[in-house]
């Protein structure tokens, strides 16, 4: 439940809620839960209920015991913010990610509006960086409400992209990534769309991250965008006492 990850913009993933529920149109496709349920086909415990939203407690204090700095990213198998994680679970995450704070944490929901409810009750270390994901225009209202989160680091994941989003709102916002759909019966991802975000983050030097192409063979169709991998993070202040780990 927690294990080194190939995905392009973090080390490692902890997972201590498994399972989801489709809520947009990214969650079509979902990678997720095709993972989920090859592995309840090879019979792994942790997935016995598929898909079904699970809590695995037994995960939570698991970053502790990791030594050296890493960048985590939090439940890439389900969302911590679901309509049916309790409250008083959240709250346990995120006092290990606070006590964890030579980790960076990377927390990302399509649930906006519930972290905003809850953000009175959670610590907001700056190692806790809170993001969106947000795959067309109709979805730009969730940008608003991250905004309203005390976090640190603001950060959207536009993957995957499915439409154009001109003159995409960026204040406040401190990273943002971007990928096309990958796997069977992907959605594809006009280069004209993914330019016209990386052109906003460039006139507003908010950092921008460029993951894939995507498609049914990601690996053939790459990470290039114009000639280049666009690798950009988010940086702290010098002064701040937190590291960001480099990328594996």
């Amino acid at each position: 439940m927690a294990q080194k990850s190939a995905i392009e913009w973090t080390d490692a993933t902890w997972n201590p809620v498994t399972g989801c529920t489709k809520i947009s149109p990214g969650c079509k496709f979902c990678y997720a839960e095709r993972m989920a349920q090859r592995l309840l086909a090879m019979e792994q415990p942790r997935y016995r209920n598929g898909f079904t939203l699970t809590l695995q407690e037994d995960t939570l204090t698991v970053p502790l015991q990791w030594k050296r700095p890493r960048m985590i990213f939090v439940n890439s198998m389900s969302d911590l913010f679901h309509e049916n994680v309790p409250d008083e679970f959240i709250v346990r995450c995120f006092a290990v990610m606070e006590k964890a704070s030579h980790h960076i944490f990377q927390v990302l929901t399509k649930r906006p509006e519930r972290v905003c409810e809850l953000s009175s009750k959670l610590p907001w270390p700056r190692n806790i960086w809170m993001g969106t994901s947000v795959e067309n225009a109709d979805y730009t209202w969730r940008i608003d409400q991250l905004r309203k989160v005390p976090a640190t680091i603001r950060f959207l994941s536009i993957e995957p992209l499915l439409g154009p989003i001109p003159r995409l709102a960026v204040a406040g916002i401190d990273w943002i990534i971007v990928g096309g759909e990958s796997g069977p019966h992907s959605r594809p991802m006009q280069i004209d769309w993914v330019r016209q975000i990386r052109d906003r983050c460039l006139k507003f030097d908010v950092p921008f991250f460029f993951k894939q192409w995507g498609g049914v063979n990601k690996s053939r169709t790459g990470r290039l965008l114009d000639g280049r991998a666009w690798d950009e993070m988010p940086s702290l202040p010098q002064s701040d006492s937190v590291n960001i780990p480099v990328l594996n």
